[in-house]
């Protein structure tokens, strides 16, 4: 199901505990506390790993995407540049609403500043354990009515037990790392049986006006060109990874959000402003003004609106899974049912009947 949506670059709006050690053995991570400015939440941090080599299981340099990230949150004006993360973030808290149930303790991956948080409320999460790679996301933390604790990790090293968490939610975090089935499978172990984890991340169509523009350009200018748009994971291959690392009940689904910005320039300043610059290993470290200059001209000519605005695409990716329990609703074995499909064809035969 594909859902298209608009917004356009305005500020984003703002919304307005403690919890058990939760920590792996000290062979897995040394945790180290800190206390946090607000008595309401407290913070703590693991040892980050150290930077995977580039290659072909190493897309992303994750310490320079920590920096980026860092950077943009100790920003002035940073609350401009959220308003994707604010409205993606509550579409998956608004998918929370359909399970009926409240969940003791709940871990947010990637969590920023708190976009999923601030849409909780304590009917539906006791505890939240809030996970962020950089350390600065936390110093400007929203405010919840949940009780919440700050942990500075990596997605692909969860510090945590196994079997900790009834809940995992993550927002547009998970198209950063580098072995997604091996994040995926972090969160399969830290959830506890008949746990659900609901995640958003971006699309293999996000910014394809961007990515076109760009490329066009360069083939005009400096005859080549190179990545400048980070690779995305494809809805096919996601429901396949969530399904081989043991979750079942899947639901993926999809949707477009699509804002509206001044220019080509103002897209790549919002985009630093959250923290989303390109960190691929093979990327191109320097742009020249006439490229940027043509690119810019074709995103218009190409893409424009009749208002002299240019859309900009984001495709996002919506999933849901279960970890077994035998509790679960298991599926017939196969050979038991009792009809047959070719009988369906018979049923508006059976009713005119009766009818009559």
């Amino acid at each position: 199901m594909a859902v298209a949506g608009c917004l356009w670059r305005l500020g984003a709006v703002r919304w307005g505990g403690v919890c058990r050690r939760l920590w792996a053995p000290p062979a897995a991570a040394a945790a180290a506390s800190s206390s946090s400015s607000s008595s309401s939440s407290s913070s703590s941090s693991s040892p980050l790993p150290a930077a995977t080599p580039p290659g072909v299981l190493s897309p992303f340099d994750r310490r320079l995407k920590r920096k980026q990230k860092n950077w943009a949150a100790v920003q002035a004006q940073r609350a401009q540049c959220e308003y994707l993360r604010e409205e993606v973030g509550g579409r998956v808290a608004e998918r929370l609403l359909d399970i009926p149930r409240t969940f003791p303790l709940a871990l947010d991956l990637g969590s920023g500043r708190g976009y999923i948080a601030q849409r909780l409320t304590k009917e539906i999460v006791e505890k939240l354990v809030q996970v962020d790679m950089a350390e600065n996301v936390f110093k400007n933390a929203v405010e919840s009515e949940v009780p919440t604790i700050n942990v500075v990790a990596d997605e692909e090293f969860l510090p945590f037990k196994e079997d900790t968490f009834d809940l995992v939610v993550s927002s547009l975090s998970l198209h950063w790392v580098n072995d997604l089935p091996k994040a995926f499978r972090e969160i399969h172990q830290v959830l506890k049986p008949d746990g659900v984890f609901i995640g958003s991340m971006f699309g293999g169509d996000t910014l394809y006006e961007l990515r076109c523009s760009l490329q066009l350009a360069e083939l005009e200018r400096e005859g080549g060109f190179s990545p400048h748009v980070s690779p995305f994971t494809a809805v096919a291959d996601l429901g396949h990874l969530l399904s081989r690392t043991g979750f079942n009940t899947l639901t993926v689904d999809t949707d477009e959000i699509q804002v509206n910005y001044p220019g080509l320039f103002e897209i790549m300043e919002d985009l630093q402003g959250m923290g989303e610059s390109n960190c691929s290993w093979n990327r191109k470290p320097l742009l020249h003004r006439d490229t940027m200059l043509a690119a810019a001209a074709i995103y218009r000519e190409m893409y424009g609106n009749s208002d002299g605005t240019v859309p900009a695409t984001f495709q996002i990716f919506h999933m849901i899974g279960w970890k077994f329990h035998e509790s679960q609703a298991k599926p017939a074995q196969r050979g038991s049912a009792t009809v047959s499909f070719g009988d369906l064809a018979k049923i508006d035969g059976l009713l005119t009947r009766e009818k009559k």
